[in-house]
């Protein structure tokens, strides 16, 4: 007799086994990615509302616009990307993930996080991003282009801020409770 059909594992029985398991791996591998991404964009977004915006706050009108332009010219790049875009998209994969593997507990915490990273990325090209392209092509002095922009631009800044970091918080909580 067969030592697996002995022990009562088949071929079949052995190999959904495996499969199984290399699920809940890759599971568990795109939840900790969706953690380190989303942490990485909450950190970004909490250097400009600590650091950035009131370092700038401080400069003149021409330093304030000139230094917004230039930033944003080159924040729109493939490492920025990779964590703003990779955040939700892996959040809402480690969702759909969760299904083929152990952990229930976890899922609103998965939901939840997946859905406030993707309400960053809404308000960021609903609000923040129109912005950021007004202040590129407008003409008008600096005093009066940083009155229209900087106010509402910080705090929406700080809404991207707490809304990326109670995701990257959602997604640490669903990790703790896979207990992985």
């Amino acid at each position: 007799m067969d030592r697996l059909a002995f022990r009562g594992l088949t071929g079949d029985a052995l190999g959904d086994k495996w499969e199984g398991k290399a699920m809940v791996l890759v599971s568990k591998a795109v939840l900790v990615a969706a953690v380190l991404a989303a942490g990485l964009i909450a950190g970004l977004f909490y250097a400009y509302t600590v650091s950035v915006m009131p370092g700038l706050a401080q400069a003149d009108d021409h330093t304030f616009v000139t230094a917004m332009r230039r930033i944003n010219d080159v924040i729109v790049n493939g490492w920025f990307m990779l964590s703003f875009l990779g955040a939700p998209l892996l959040a809402i994969a480690a969702v759909v993930l969760h299904f083929t593997s152990s952990g229930q507990g976890a899922l609103p915490w998965l939901v939840a996080g997946a859905a406030l990273l993707v309400a960053t990325v809404l308000v960021t090209g609903a609000i923040n991003v129109p912005m950021n392209n007004a202040l590129a092509v407008d003409t008008a002095d600096f005093a009066a282009l940083r009155a229209r922009f900087e106010e509402p631009w910080v705090r929406w800044n700080l809404a991207r801020t707490v809304l990326s970091a109670a995701g990257f918080g959602c997604l640490v909580g669903g990790l703790v409770a896979r207990g992985a």
